[in-house]
């Protein structure tokens, strides 16, 4: 669904500051190995995000000692998130009340 990743990636930071890497391999992790996130949707999705300013970003050093990008949620960013997550759980509920089995009429 459009605007999926986004909402993953904005969870993820919620706690706070990671790198792209350790952002997809949390999502990874978290869904148990469900949602995989390529590089060629992760990073557009990054700048995406840093345009609308729901994200900043800063250079640092990784845990291996190598450069790399950090990403942290900016206050708009955290409104967002949660607007963002009262309409998924609003729309995941209507699925399920929609795919749960309908009990057969007795005649």
């Amino acid at each position: 669904m459009q605007g999926t990743l986004d909402l993953l990636i904005l969870q993820t930071l919620a706690p706070g500051r990671a790198h792209g890497h350790a952002i997809a391999r949390t999502i990874e992790r978290r869904s148990d190995e469900v949602l995989q996130v390529g590089h060629g949707s992760l990073y557009p999705a990054l700048q995406r995000l840093l345009r609308s300013a729901l994200i900043a970003a800063e250079d640092g050093v990784s845990e291996n000692n190598r450069k790399a990008r950090f990403y942290r949620l900016t206050a708009k960013g955290r409104k967002q998130l949660y607007t963002e997550t009262s309409k998924w759980e609003r729309f995941s509920s209507a699925m399920a009340r929609v795919l749960a089995p309908v009990a057969e009429e007795k005649s």
